[in-house]
């Protein structure tokens, strides 16, 4: 007779996922916010000592705190759900002339797998996400006292835009957003995923601990924001423009007024922030899962 496998502190993945991912996106963004603000004033039209130079670097963190648990929660639940049902529907055909993933080598369908689920996660955790990061961003670049001031300026305009011009005002870059982190979360996820099944496959174990998941999360978000630093760019300036503009339009103004070297501003601190931010994001998160999935 088989032994009855212990039950776990929470049971569901999905109620794993979604309550580790909101600690581990409070974390994150309570810890690194000045290395943020820092990047975000470097990257504005006006200048970084303009922009507030070195000076209350904690600017807009209450807009912060408020996405960041929901955000980074309705990603993880997004990602997990998609990842687990892509592989229980390819598992069914393997080693089968036909089914799903036929034209994909075995070592490429879980990337490719990886890939789709993380763009959905980022899809669904730009909902919570831009809003903040326009109220946020806005605080940090010295345009508005706090992010409370931001949000209200914005809420302010609607006698003049009416509320849809109100909605449209809080998911201004949206996407140039969607455009960035798509890109970022395909690189950065099946980077993570696959160091973490090479350390396993040589340990034999399981699942990985915190500090690992950590690193290889520093190691796949460094090479993710280096890469899509020019996109981190056009969002910001699309964010922080007193007028709503679209990207393309943007984007030629840019490169005429100021060169292609402006899309790699910021890029020392986008790499330090994100680098540092994957260790703890991921390595939280991997914490918060291994201890909502240990036996009680």
């Amino acid at each position: 007779m088989s032994a009855v496998k212990p039950a776990a502190r929470v049971e569901s993945p999905y109620a794993r996922s979604l309550i580790a991912g909101a600690i581990a996106g409070t974390t994150v963004d309570l810890s690194l916010y000045p290395i943020d603000t820092i990047k975000t004033r470097l990257q504005s039209s006006s200048g970084f000592t303009a922009a507030g130079g070195f000076r209350g670097v904690y600017a807009g963190v209450g807009s912060a705190l408020v996405g960041s648990a929901p955000g980074a929660a309705l990603f993880f639940m997004t990602y997990e759900s998609c990842k687990r049902l892509l592989k229980t529907g390819r598992e069914p055909y393997e080693g089968l002339p036909s089914g799903p993933g036929r034209g994909l080598s075995r070592s490429w369908r879980e990337p490719v797998e990886h890939m789709l689920a993380a763009s959905l996660g980022e899809v669904a955790a730009c909902a919570v996400r831009v809003p903040t990061e326009v109220v946020k961003q806005r605080a940090q670049a010295v345009q508005h006292p706090s992010s409370l001031a931001a949000l209200e300026s914005i809420m302010s305009q609607r006698s003049r835009i009416g509320y849809r011009g109100v909605w449209s005002e809080l998911y201004r870059g949206w996407s140039v957003t969607i455009l960035r982190e798509v890109p970022f979360t395909m690189l950065q996820f099946p980077l993570w995923e696959g160091m973490k099944e090479w350390r396993q496959q040589n340990t034999g174990q399981e699942t990985v601990g915190a500090i690992e998941s950590g690193a290889f999360g520093s190691v796949a978000g460094a090479v993710a924001a280096g890469l899509t630093t020019p996109l981190d760019v056009l969002k910001t300036r699309m964010m922080l423009a007193e007028e709503k503009q679209s990207m393309l339009p943007l984007f030629t103004k840019i490169l005429k007024d100021s060169g292609p070297q402006v899309f790699f501003a910021g890029i020392g601190p986008r790499i330090l922030w994100i680098s540092a931010g994957g260790a703890v994001f991921l390595g939280s998160y991997q914490w918060a899962y291994n201890a909502l999935e240990s036996t009680r």
